[in-house]
Parts: structure tokens; sequence; C-alpha cells
């Protein structure tokens, strides 16, 4: 599989992603495995962010960097979306159209 190249767009690394799942055979997870290994990716940047604060992470806990684990967890959201067939840059763009209607406290 080709590198990510460094100036890859959103619809980029979604396709990416895409691919990457069908070469180590990850394609057939089904949405919800996606969301639950999402949500264990969130706990881990939460140990990594702990790790880089100085605060206590549990002893038999294997910790990555911040930016590891951010990059797992946009994998992972680029996979649930291309599930859904979401273009996360549509969808983002969209978002922050009504946020823009909001009023902010």
């Amino acid at each position: 599989m080709l590198p990510l190249p460094s100036a890859a767009t959103l619809p980029d690394i979604q396709r990416y992603v895409a691919e990457m799942e069908k070469e180590r055979g990850f394609a057939d997870r089904g949405v919800i495995d996606q969301c639950l290994l999402l949500g264990e990716e969130v706990g881990e940047l939460f140990k990594a962010v702990r790790k880089s604060q100085h605060l206590p992470v549990g002893t038999t806990s294997i910790v990555g960097t911040v930016d590891e684990e951010l990059a797992d967890i946009l994998i992972f959201v680029c996979a649930v979306a291309n599930r859904y067939g979401i273009d996360l840059g549509d969808a983002l763009r969209r978002k922050e159209q009504h946020n823009e209607q909001r009023v902010w406290s």
C-alpha cells in the first residue's frame, strides 16, 4: 500500500482508510465493532494525555503517545463514516454551518 501523501485531504484519508482496511482484513468488521474499538481508542488517548501531564496511569497499561492515539481515533472515525457512506468533509461543513447559527455562552 502506498503511503498517505503529506498533503492528503480528508476525502483522501477516508479512501486511504478504506483501502487499508481491505488490505489488512478489517473491511468486514461491522459498524458496532468499529464503534466499540473507537471507544477503546478514546480511552487510550485519555491515558496518553494523563501520561503526558505526568498524572498516574495504571501500572499494567501500555500507553502510547497522544499523537499515536489521535491517529488511531481518526482511522476509526473514518472507518465508521465509510460504513455509513458519510463524507466527513461535507459533514463537518454542514455541522459548522449549523453551529454558526448557535449562540455560544
